[in-house]
């Protein structure tokens, strides 16, 4: 059995299946014989089903992905909201899907949304004809292990699977022959991974992995004004967001203003339990990941950075007041590695073409954003970022938090 842990005490809750070898070829030929029957069937009615159970699933299991993944409970709600939206967006009635799939998928999702993104890969998989066996993070599998039973519920046997495990659950998973395309969110080493387990099947890809989001401060930005929009851009879900801002890049007389009213505005922020009313910032998920963003800490203030607020809290738990460092630069690794964490380095620039090909150093290109005054100007320099998304005076966030 795989144990789950609560990132706010680090006890065990309980225990989920820790599925072999077995388990997975068991699941994908059951996939596989489903398919063809689902593929053959209107598929909008279900959908909506889906969107139904997820909507109302979140009363009951909310408060469980807030014990297993650490973020407010408010939050853990605002997440089957959006599922349930994914779900009933591909339900719409009169959308003809184009179906590119042949057959069971193998969708694997991360630690950081569990409910929103494995919605994001089964809406568009069912829509589109394909059975899914689903495998969360072992680090939070049990609201979706619980939430696959309720949707099973509405849906055709053996349409959806999902197995919990440790590694090499994952690989097994990709692996078998039975797959037909692999949906992977996670970090770029196992995506690595992911993808050398599938080469040999020549199964279709879809990888989202690692960012290193910039986010440009222009001169003559009004820094207490942006503070609070900057700040939840990089700290929402405790900064474990593969599209936040995960460093920011000031120029010339930008920069004093921007670390003053980060770290002022960080400090007002409430970090604690995410089921104790009034929390903004839970837990660090879970221990790895904890130690790494102490030693990426560390290791920025032994190279000269510094710790304006935020670090380790005492007590129980894997709790991290967030933190704003100061005089950081692109030789740390707290700038160059995606912390998805919360801390947050501050580089002075001299220049905007400093800042801008200091932005682009990285092989990460997932999004970006540039934040100034005059926006026209601004948008200018969002289109030299070579990233997929860039936004000018916002960045990807948590709309929630934004508005306390």
């Amino acid at each position: 059995m795989l144990a789950v842990e609560d990132p706010a005490t680090g006890q065990r809750i309980t225990t989920v299946p820790d599925a072999g070898a077995a388990d997975v070829d068991k699941a994908v030929r059951a996939a596989a014989r489903a398919w063809p029957a689902w593929r053959d069937t209107d598929r909008h009615a279900a959908l909506a089903s889906c969107a139904v159970v997820v909507e109302e699933a979140a009363e009951v299991l909310a408060p469980v992905l807030t014990e297993e993944q650490g973020k407010p409970l408010r939050e853990a709600k605002a997440e089957f909201a959006s599922a349930a939206a994914r779900f009933r967006y591909f339900a719409r009635p009169g959308r003809e899907p184009l179906v590119v799939g042949d057959g069971p998928v193998a969708a694997i999702t991360p630690w950081n949304f569990p409910v929103q993104l494995a919605a994001a890969k089964l809406a568009p998989a069912f829509a589109a004809g394909n059975t899914v066996v689903l495998k969360p993070s072992p680090r939070t599998p049990l609201t979706t292990l619980h939430l696959g039973r309720m949707l099973a519920e509405v849906l055709p046997p053996d349409v959806l699977t999902v197995l919990t495990g440790r590694d090499p659950l994952g690989e097994r998973l990709v692996a078998h022959p039975g797959i037909r395309k692999v949906d992977f969110t996670g970090s770029v080493p196992t995506g690595k991974h992911v993808a050398a387990a599938a080469a040999p099947g020549s199964k279709r890809l879809a990888l989202e992995l690692g960012g290193n989001d910039p986010a440009i401060v222009l001169p003559g930005t009004d820094a207490a004004v942006i503070a609070k929009r900057l700040f939840w851009s990089a700290f929402a879900n405790c900064g474990q967001i593969r599209v936040a801002v995960k460093r920011v890049y000031a120029v010339g007389s930008a920069y004093e203003g921007v670390v003053e009213a980060l770290a002022a505005f960080a400090e007002t922020v409430v970090v604690g339990d995410g089921r104790t009313p009034g929390t903004q910032l839970g837990p660090v998920n879970n221990r790895p990941r904890y130690d790494h963003v102490i030693d990426l800490t560390e290791q920025a203030r032994a190279d000269g950075a510094r710790l304006v607020t935020g670090g380790r809290l005492d007590g129980p738990g894997y709790f991290f007041a967030p933190a704003i460092l100061a005089g950081a630069h692109d030789g740390m690794r707290v700038v160059r590695e995606d912390q998805s964490g919360p801390v947050l380095p501050i580089v002075r620039c001299s220049t905007v073409d400093e800042a801008v090909g200091l932005a682009n150093a990285t092989p990460s290109g997932l999004s970006g954003s540039v934040w100034g005054p005059d926006e026209e100007r601004a948008a200018g320099i969002a289109a030299r970022l070579g990233c997929g998304t860039t936004w000018v005076n916002e960045h990807v966030t948590d709309r929630e938090s934004v508005r306390e």
